[in-house]
Formats: C-alpha cells, sequence, structure tokens
C-alpha cells in the first residue's frame, strides 16, 4: 500500500470540526490498488470528516465513470456511478472493521488509510447490468448471438434492437412454455364472466 500512502487521513491531527478531501481516482489508482473488479475509470471522490468528542463521520460523494465489460457484447464501456456513503470512525486499543458503520483505528497510530474504502463504494455503485446503450454494442458479436438465437431456420439477421427484444423476451416465453395449457382454458372462463 505504500503507492496509496496518500489516501492516509490523519484523523488524530485533525483541528478543524469539519475538514474536506477531494481525490481525483484514475487509471493509476485502481492499478495500485490491483482490485479486479474495477481496473479503469475516473471518478471524483469528495470526502467530508465532522469531528466529534470522541468519534468522526466519514461522508464519502463518489461521481464518475468507470470501465466495465458489456454483458451482451464483452467489449468495453463507460459505466457512470453516482453514490453517497458514509461510516464512523473511533479510537480503541486496536484496529476493528468488524461492524460496517463503524471503524474502530488504535489510538497511538490515529490514522486511516481510505482508499480501500473509496474503491469498495465505486464497486458497489457499479449496477448488476451493464450493457452498451442501443446501437453501441459490437455488431459483429450482437449478430454472431442473434444467429445463436434463431429458433426458425427462415429468421432474417437481427438487429441490435431485436436481438435485445429476443433476449428480454426469452424469459417471458419459457414461462409461458411451462404454464400448463389448461390454466390457459381456465383463464378463457374467467375472462368470459
Amino acid at each position: 500500500m505504500g503507492k496509496l500512502s496518500k489516501y492516509i487521513v490523519d484523523l488524530k491531527g485533525l483541528q478543524e470540526n469539519v475538514t474536506q478531501y477531494e481525490y481525483i481516482l484514475d487509471n493509476q489508482f485502481f492499478a495500485d490498488l490491483d482490485a479486479p473488479e474495477v481496473q479503469k475509470g475516473k471518478v471524483t471522490v469528495s470526502l467530508t470528516i465532522k469531528r466529534f468528542s470522541n468519534a468522526f463521520e466519514l461522508l464519502f460523494q463518489t461521481e464518475g465513470v468507470v470501465i466495465v465489460q458489456c454483458d451482451r457484447c464483452l467489449d468495453e464501456m463507460e459505466q457512470p456511478i453516482s453514490s453517497e456513503d458514509k461510516f464512523t470512525v473511533k479510537f480503541g486499543a486496536k484496529y476493528d472493521d468488524e461492524n460496517e458503520s463503524l471503524i474502530v483505528i488504535p489510538e497511538e497510530e490515529g490514522t486511516l488509510n481510505v482508499a480501500w474504502f473509496m474503491y469498495e463504494f465505486i464497486a458497489l455503485a457499479i449496477p448488476m447490468k451493464h450493457v452498451h446503450p442501443s446501437g453501441k454494442c459490437n455488431n459483429l458479436v450482437s449478430k454472431k448471438l442473434g444467429k445463436l438465437l434463431r429458433t426458425s431456420s427462415n429468421d432474417e439477421d437481427l438487429s441490435e434492437d431485436d436481438f435485445m427484444s429476443e433476449v428480454v423476451d426469452d424469459s417471458s416465453v419459457d414461462e409461458e412454455r411451462a404454464i400448463d395449457p389448461r390454466w390457459n382454458e381456465l383463464k378463457k372462463i374467467f375472462d368470459n364472466n
């Protein structure tokens, strides 16, 4: 963590009740951290530390863009992220981060490296599903996937929008197939009344 020493906050030395820090996290930050989920991006983190008599509240406001893999075509894509996260820090005998909302740090050290916390907040802000906007996916991959999804031989090449609608509609088709056809007959009786 030597390369990440600029993210160490000296809580013991804070004199003011409210202190603010601004961090610009770029590709070098992600490379230095060497974490698997996010390896590229440009993210701004505003850290506000409020000092109380026996504790510190750390508020992280995160805005920016990370580079992730598109779920559809597997090409890299920009994923905007935004989050607001906070936790409390207290001094104690030894370091303890078992409680996600309360971090205890040794009083004789009085410092906290916030690099990993910022990274975790970024990773948690990434949506589960990330796909290119319509028309931006790798066209070659979309066409190949469309061919694999075809159900009959007379289907023509699918455009990206057709491909997505087929992928989205695929789950509802499976649900319809799973429904016993006798239920459809009963539904007709209810619809007529």
